[in-house]
Parts: structure tokens; sequence; C-alpha cells
């Protein structure tokens, strides 16, 4: 489960953050917290996790959810639509096998993000105390699964799968990014084995650099014999867990290569869109290129650490949801096709998956990005950035599904009924995971996580 090599390129800090678990940034009275919180009254955890498929740079409106054909040409779908599951339903024409699914999905159309700026404040942003929305979960439920050392707040970008991915994209904002809540709740990310020890967690070290690790570990016994009992119980249990993990508890989770090739081959997106027929006159071709390469096998993996108690999950490609049909990004039309097609099918095949794997309803899917686009489009075929409505998805979680929620203005610009906001997407998303009523007693919790976790109120019409 291990395997060492003479590499000595890593630094102690990255052994120390291997499996997760945050040594560097996880105080002892933050473990004692857990502890008591624990002890006192359970950890209000719900047997569910959540997969944030983050669209990022911002989908059009009509061309995924909402096609509005009867609106004139400049309006409505440059995609044309396909009929759904749901009667009386269309999809944009990309999305030919969600239209089929239908019935297992809940589409908000009167989502709204409040701006038109790129960042990726659904799930990083001033609604989630600038922390990755898995921190504020984490912080309530652990960072790990004692049992495992499995980490409860993952995010996986393109290179967890391909090492000839992209670095992520970074400049709009930070997918591991932790607040104030603490580092040691910030999202475990694994990469590619040859960019970082993280990568599929083998461990490229040398054995000296692991007996390294045991004398650091030996030190902390030291320290522990130093406090009372109840400190040093603490103390070892962790240790414990980043031993077991290290050692292989759960690195096989990370390994696709131990899933069935048939399963692979089911959800792979790299035979959809060829790389060559990717047009190169567009500077970010090479993020369409990533994004139709990896996703398949990004949303297989999300599935394999859900069901090894995995928490939450973020997965996002490399910015490719933009499509201003300028020297950047493609076209409405030809931007759906490098980003719709691997969407439509990676989405199904685990819409499928988890439903054959009786595990819809233990976890919720949500797809969106962090704005919508232009109603009307530009002449050169383009949709520009767009903050008053935005597509949003949700499949599974125990919720009611088959539905659309909320109207949209006949040119698909604004909501037509209540606004959906991101408040109730994380007032969903925490009431999915944990047991709010429990939460509200946990007086160890900072006041600001708190205030998050209790006072969001989840979609209606979705329980």
């Amino acid at each position: 489960m291990i395997t060492f090599s003479d590499s000595s390129s890593h630094s102690r800090r990255s052994f120390l953050q291997v499996g997760g678990l945050g040594l560097g940034g996880l105080t002892l009275s933050q473990l004692l917290g857990w502890k008591a919180a624990a002890a006192q009254a359970g950890i209000p955890l719900k047997d569910k996790s959540v997969v944030f498929l983050f669209m990022h740079g911002g989908p059009p409106q009509q061309e995924t959810f909402d096609p509005k054909m009867d609106a004139p040409a400049e309006i409505r779908s440059s995609t044309g639509e396909v009929k759904t599951t749901i009667p009386g339903v269309t999809f944009g024409g990309t999305f030919q096998k969600l239209a089929q699914r239908a019935h297992r999905l809940a589409i908000v159309r009167s989502y709204t993000t409040g701006n038109g700026n790129h960042d990726i404040k659904p799930i990083v942003g001033q609604d989630s105390l600038n922390a990755n929305l898995g921190a504020l979960y984490s912080r309530i439920a652990g960072a790990n699964v004692p049992s495992t050392g499995m980490p409860r707040n993952v995010a996986l970008f393109p290179r967890a799968v391909d090492e000839a991915a992209q670095e992520r994209v970074k400049q709009f904002g930070n997918f591991l990014a932790h607040g104030t809540v603490g580092s040691a709740c910030a999202p475990f990310a694994p990469g590619s084995a040859k960019n970082g020890l993280q990568g599929d967690m083998t461990m490229w070290m040398s054995r000296q650099r692991l007996q390294d690790r045991m004398y650091l570990l030996d030190r902390i016994d030291g320290l522990k014999r130093a406090l009372d009992n109840g400190a040093a119980d603490g103390l070892g249990e962790l240790q414990q867990q980043a031993v077991n993990m290290i050692m292989g508890g759960i690195s096989e989770a990370f390994d696709l290569s131990r899933e069935d090739p048939r399963t692979i081959a089911r959800y792979d997106t790299a035979p959809l869109i060829s790389p060559n027929s990717i047009s190169k006159s567009w500077n970010n071709h090479k993020n369409y290129r990533d994004h139709g390469q990896t996703l398949g096998k990004l949303m297989l993996m999300a599935r394999r650490l859900c069901e090894r108690g995995a928490g939450f999950v973020t997965v996002t490609t490399n910015f490719v949801w933009d499509f201003h049909s300028d020297k950047n990004n493609a076209g409405a039309a030809e931007g759906m096709d490098y980003c719709g097609i691997p969407f439509d099918h990676a989405v199904s095949a685990f819409l499928d998956d988890i439903h054959e794997r009786g595990l819809s309803d233990r976890i919720l899917l949500v797809c969106c990005g962090e704005m919508g686009r232009t109603p009307k489009l530009q002449k050169n075929g383009g949709r520009n950035h767009w903050g008053k409505l935005a597509p949003l998805m949700l499949a599974g979680g125990g919720l009611r599904m088959g539905q659309v929620i909320g109207q949209s203005s006949p040119d698909a610009g604004e909501p037509a009924s209540d606004p959906v906001t991101n408040d109730n997407l994380i007032g969903t998303i925490m009431n999915t995971l944990l047991d709010v009523g429990e939460v509200r007693l946990m007086e160890s919790l900072p006041r600001d996580v708190h205030r998050v976790v209790t006072s969001a109120r989840p979609i209606k019409g979705l329980s």
C-alpha cells in the first residue's frame, strides 16, 4: 500500500500534510474541543455526503436548463432544446443524457449568485466565511473519519487523475480556503504522483524520511507525557490515525486502478472530445482539454470517496464555463460542445452509478457556477457575465427530485419568482449533512460557524 522512492525534493511540511490531517494547523485545544463535543452530545452527522461540481466560469441559463425556445433568436438557446422525462420541461440541446434522467434532478430556475464577477462565491465567499463550505462541515464533523483517517473534506482537480493536466486555476479564488475556521479543516487535495506527495496517496519518499516522520511523532509523545491524561489521550488518537492513514488505510480510495475497468470506461469523458478537435484559436484551449480528459474520472473518484466516508467533495476542472467568444473563450454554441458534452456524460454516469449502488439518497450532487450569462447573445455568438440569474442543478441526497423550482423572466434574465440565493444553497447543503437542530446546541463551535450553519434557510420545495 505504500511506495518508497529516494526522491528528496519534498518538504517536511508536505509530509505533515499527507492524509489531510493538517497536523501543522491543528491545535491541541481544537482536538480536545471536538472530543469534548462528541462525548457530551455526539457529533450531529447524518449518513450523507455532498459532491459539489463547480462549473467554473459561469454557465449560461438557456444552453443548460432554461432554453426559452419561444423567445427571439438572440435570446433562446443557441444549441436548441431536448425534451426531458419531466412533462413540459426541456433542457438545452447539449444535455441529451441528462434530459433522460431529469426525473432524478431538481432544477432551480430562480437562482441568483448576487453578481457577475469571476470568483467562486457559491462554494467560497462571504456567505461561507471565505472558507470552502466543506471546511465549515469539517469544523463540526472533524477533519477525518476516526476509524480510517479518511479526510472528511476533499477537493479534486484535474491533476488528481491526469499528470498531464495543468495546475489548478487560482486567480479567481482559492478552493482550498479555510478562512478563520482553521487550516485543519481545509480540503485535502490529491495530485498526481509526479507533482507532489499527495499524488494518489503513494508516498514518494525514502525510508529515511519515513523514519524522520516517526521520530517527529516520537517527539510529540514526549510532549504528550508532560500533559494531563485527557490531553495525552486526544493526541495519541490523532497520532494513530496519522500512522494508519500513511500506512495505507485509505489510499486505495484515491487509486482508480482499483476500480473495475468497465466502470472507468463508463465514466470516461476523454474519448468524447479529442484534444485535436479543440480549436487552438482560443487561448484557453488547454482548459477545454483538461475538462474533457478528466471530468468523468474525477466524478468516479468522488463516488469512491463518498462511499468510504468523505462528507464533502469539491470537483472542478480548469476554468472552462466562459463564453465570451473572444480570444480566450469560445461562444455559447461551440463552448457548450467543449464543456457541455463531457458534463452531460460524466454527471449522467455518476447518477446511474450511485442509483445502482443504492447511494442516491446518501449523496447530494450540486452543480452550479459563480454566475450566469447575459440573456441576449452577442453578434459573435458569445454571452457575457450576468449576476442576476444562474443555473443550479441538484440530484439525490434524499430530497424531492423530478421538479423545477422557481421561474425565470421571459428572457432568462432574472427570477420571476422568489429568488434562491447562495444562503439558501448553503442551508440545503448543511441540512443534508448535519442535524442542524443538534448543531444549535454545540456551544463549543465558533460563533460565526454556528451562525452560518444554523441560520441559512434551505431551498423551499426540496424537502
